[in-house]
């Protein structure tokens, strides 16, 4: 299901169904995300916001579907087969998930000397240039327990972005983040979209950040989903949206859609 004008996409889930044991995550789940944009997935706890993520990065199969990555059917594929779309692929987990006994920048080197064959030079080249890119240029010699939450999160999204994909899987970003952090965080993504380009899927309940970086959003309900952009939900007569999005998403939305201040 989704509102008018989606775009061309780089991500597709199609006619995908998945039960956890007797519970059902998504029963006929159609979502196509945008090239070279930022999507935000929304929904209720429990909706299967990470689980979308999980089967974009061939971490979890779909019981029946497709799922397409830059084209490339995933679903059903073994870890082999995997690997090159997985080059493709960025994933900054829900709680950053580095090494606490690896320095800054060995949690981020490490994707690099798991799947690459580079020349030290190079791999440090990498690293600082990432870190550099995420406003982390002096911390590469320290471990994440020296680290502000902010500043974690920033290293981890350094590692998602250091094989140079052109998708990045964000779940839940801003989870636990004061609101400096929060702000932080979202400009980094815009940035980040802005100037490499990236294809990012964020899943998120910060409605505000949510509404500002989004060109397109993605709400999950009844094991499927509705898409649109922020102009599109502002104008959407759909119960759903209208109940999700809650009266502070609304007033806002009203403003992006008058030209008002508050827009992305």
């Amino acid at each position: 299901m989704g509102l008018p004008g989606s775009p061309a996409s780089h991500v597709e889930v199609e006619d995908v169904a998945l039960r956890f044991g007797r519970r059902p995550v998504f029963k006929d789940l159609h979502c196509a995300f945008p090239r070279g944009q930022i999507s935000v997935v929304m929904g209720a706890s429990g909706a299967g916001k990470s689980t979308l993520l999980r089967l974009i990065g061939g971490l979890q199969r779909p019981d029946r579907g497709h799922v397409r990555v830059a084209g490339e059917e995933i679903a059903g594929r073994g870890d082999a087969a995997l690997s090159g779309i997985r080059k493709q692929l960025g994933m900054l987990f829900q709680n950053g998930a580095l090494l606490d006994s690896m320095t800054i920048f060995e949690n981020v080197a490490l994707p690099l000397r798991e799947h690459e064959n580079l020349p030290e030079d190079e791999v440090v080249r990498r690293v600082r240039a990432r870190l550099e890119a995420v406003g982390l240029p002096d911390v590469e010699d320290l471990l994440p327990r020296a680290l502000s939450g902010g500043m974690l999160r920033r290293a981890a999204l350094a590692r998602a972005i250091v094989m140079e994909p052109a998708i990045v899987l964000c779940d839940e970003p801003f989870s636990g983040l004061d609101p400096p952090n929060v702000s932080r965080i979202e400009a980094l993504l815009r940035d980040l979209n802005r100037e490499l380009g990236l294809t990012l899927i964020v899943t998120s309940h910060h409605m505000a950040s949510s509404l500002r970086m989004a060109d397109r959003i993605f709400l999950m309900r009844d094991q499927a989903c509705l898409s649109g952009t922020p102009l599109e939900l502002a104008q959407s007569q759909d119960s759903a949206i209208v109940e999700f999005i809650g009266e502070d998403g609304a007033e806002y939305l009203a403003r992006y859609a008058s030209g008002g201040e508050g827009g992305p």
